[in-house]
């Protein structure tokens, strides 16, 4: 076996039945690959038809040339923009790492044919292929689309990363929402606890946060700089030094009154406050940017703390009315053992650091928040040609 690269499209119509959380979940614990790059695109017409005449009908098969003139036809069908009104539909695509990745990626999508099972395979669960009383398909719903194989995934990721510029990153003016609603967007950062082995965990979290009845407008895999993580922490730091050191500060008197067997004063404790009780904060503070990056700040020299994190986030923005406060609502409160049941950090969360994701507090941190991690930023392009480029 060797290492590949796969791609999974996840369709316009699985996107906007909330599906998507339910084909990470599927993919994660079916595969044990590596998600390496996720990009949302808007596709052009362009795009559509390049993609569209790149699935041959040219196969001895007579069932898969079937198979594949309907996959091309939705294709050239749910793709393009609409028609009528001339609105970009969305399409999420995920690139998988790892040995055999092609075939695993295309077992746990399942085959498209007429269902005998239900529930096994993506495809048996999200998809539909429905056969008339004429023997033809009457309705036809792949849920996703797959790399064939080795040739075909390479063609069609060179492909797709040609458009990735024009065609994907934060998409703008895709979604319709109804008249007087107050859209904001904001930014879901996926920590790097859910990423410690492949599990339905990143999914789950997706398919909680589809209650609120918002919309995924972009997805980026992404490793954060130790700079990065600083300045997206940054307000955090004060709040750590206003709450944790009159704490330190008590609990260092303590052991001294219990070492020396006298009070501490007040203005020694003010001074403890000042001295011990910021390190304390500002080791928390370095915790979480360790956590969030797999690298200690104090481990940076140079241009180190510049360089990318060994840990992964996955960073998704959701669009819609009041989205701050309905993603916040599914988040629960930072520290999970104060969330109420049902939210994702109570049933996902461990303390305060490790609580499963990041939500923005105000659509204004939301805009910095995004810009810090590069959301927007083509960073499948240059991966993609990097792995092609190695194995010549």
């Amino acid at each position: 076996m060797s290492d590949q690269l796969a791609y999974v499209l996840i369709n316009p119509y699985t996107i906007f039945k909330s599906r998507t959380g339910g084909v990470l979940s599927r993919l994660f614990t079916r595969t044990a690959l590596d998600l390496v790059r996720a990009r949302m695109f808007a596709p052009s017409a362009e795009l559509v038809n390049e993609f569209a005449n790149g699935i041959s009908l040219d196969v001895e098969n007579k069932e898969e040339r079937r198979i594949r003139e309907l996959i091309r036809n939705y294709v050239v069908e749910n793709y393009p923009p609409n028609s009528k009104t001339g609105r970009r539909r969305r399409v999420l695509m995920l690139v998988f790492r790892g040995e055999d990745a092609i075939q695993k990626v295309r077992r746990a999508a399942g085959p498209i044919t007429h269902p005998d099972r239900v529930g096994e395979t993506i495809r048996d669960t999200y998809g539909d292929y429905v056969i008339g009383r004429d023997n033809n398909v009457s309705y036809f719903e792949p849920a996703v689309l797959v790399g064939q194989n080795p040739e075909e995934t390479e063609r069609d990721l060179k492909l797709w990363c040609r458009y990735a510029d024009k065609d994907g990153g934060v998409m703008e003016g895709i979604v319709q929402h109804p008249a007087g609603a107050n859209v904001q967007r904001t930014l879901v950062m996926l920590k790097p606890d859910n990423f410690k082995f492949p599990s339905a965990r990143p999914g789950n979290i997706l398919d909680m946060f589809s209650r609120t009845g918002l919309y995924i407008v972009a997805v980026k895999v992404h490793r954060m700089t130790v700079a990065q993580a600083e300045e997206f922490y940054g307000p955090v730091k004060d709040v750590l030094r206003e709450k944790l050191s009159g704490k330190a500060a008590d609990r260092a008197a303590a052991v001294l009154e219990k070492e020396f067997g006298f009070p501490i004063p007040d203005d020694v404790k003010a001074q403890l406050a000042r001295t011990v009780g910021i390190s304390v904060a500002d080791d928390n503070f370095n915790r979480i940017v360790k956590f969030m990056t797999g690298i200690s700040p104090a481990d940076c020299t140079g241009d180190k703390n510049k360089e990318r994190g060994t840990e992964k986030i996955v960073a998704v923005v959701y669009e819609g009315d009041n989205a701050v406060t309905k993603i916040r609502e599914v988040l629960g409160p930072t520290d999970p053992s104060k969330a109420p049941p049902g939210t994702i950090r109570r049933e996902l969360g461990q303390d305060i650091m490790v609580n499963a994701a990041h939500a923005s507090d105000s659509a204004d941190n939301a805009k910095r928040e995004t810009g810090i991690v590069k959301v927007a930023e083509n960073n499948l392009t240059p991966y993609v040609e990097e792995f092609y480029g190695a194995k010549k």
